[in-house]
């Protein structure tokens, strides 16, 4: 098995799908979604609509054209996410495999002045500090989220405000996305990115033509340095050659 280096100055991470599971969350978020908006083919939707910012899929799958009305059902979806990740016997929001030891290993670098990772998610403020509270995910001070761009994902925005406020070049960044919307972010933003087969997939993420796709976090290791952060990605039988 092989195994690629990357010494960067700081990691930008996705969090659903990345280093968060919320499918189930998402699940009964568009099942109850459905029942005010008749039609809705959830499975179609569930299959495109991951990594884009809330309210942009509601205004492609819900035809919400009413910008006051979006950001309520936005926040209604969100929180949806959260009540019903544990209905009916779900498992909840947990942290992914792989993800532990490498946020333990990040922690000494979550704050200014030196940042050296960052979260950069389409989801709004509340519903993500909830979801990584659940999951018991520390949450870094670079933490960019729906509200703080303009255009999300597949625009470069939210990864290009991630190294900005790490105070790095984006090109000196390292993004982990699980999501083509997402690996596309990071590619325009500049930014090497690994995409992981969490939630899509193999054909779409090689699609969206990542640096490196490999199963999940567990394949990743990561060390602390004074000048960044050292990245090892171990390329099996999922990997893109």
């Amino acid at each position: 098995m092989s195994v690629a280096n990357f010494h960067v100055d700081a990691i930008l991470f996705d969090m659903d799908g990345t280093l968060v599971d919320s499918t189930a969350g998402v699940v009964g978020a568009w099942e109850t979604f459905a029942k005010s908006y008749p039609g809705l083919d959830v499975t179609n939707i569930l299959s495109s609509s991951h990594g884009v910012r809330t309210v942009e899929n509601l205004a492609k799958y819900c035809n919400i054209t009413d910008p006051a009305k979006l950001e309520d059902e936005a926040v209604r979806f969100e929180h949806a996410i959260v009540d019903s990740s544990r209905a009916n016997g779900r498992k909840g929001i947990v942290a992914l495999p792989g993800v532990r030891s490498i946020i333990d290993e990040l922690l000494p670098a979550k704050g200014f002045p030196r940042p050296r990772w960052a979260i950069c998610t389409s989801a709004t403020r509340s519903y993500a500090s909830a979801a990584l509270e659940i999951a018991e995910i520390d949450i870094p001070d670079v933490f960019v989220v729906a509200e703080d761009v303009d255009k999300g994902k597949p625009s470069p925005d939210p990864y290009l405000l991630g190294a900005s406020r790490c105070g790095v070049e984006p090109s000196k960044c390292l993004v982990f996305e699980d999501a083509p919307a997402g690996v596309r972010s990071g590619l325009a933003a500049g930014c090497k990115v690994v995409g992981l087969l969490t939630t899509h997939s193999r054909q779409q993420m090689e699609e969206s033509q990542p640096h490196l796709l490999v199963s999940d976090l567990s394949s990743v290791t990561v060390k602390l340095h004074e000048d960044g952060v050292v990245v090892s990605v171990q390329l099996g039988t999922n990997s893109l050659d």
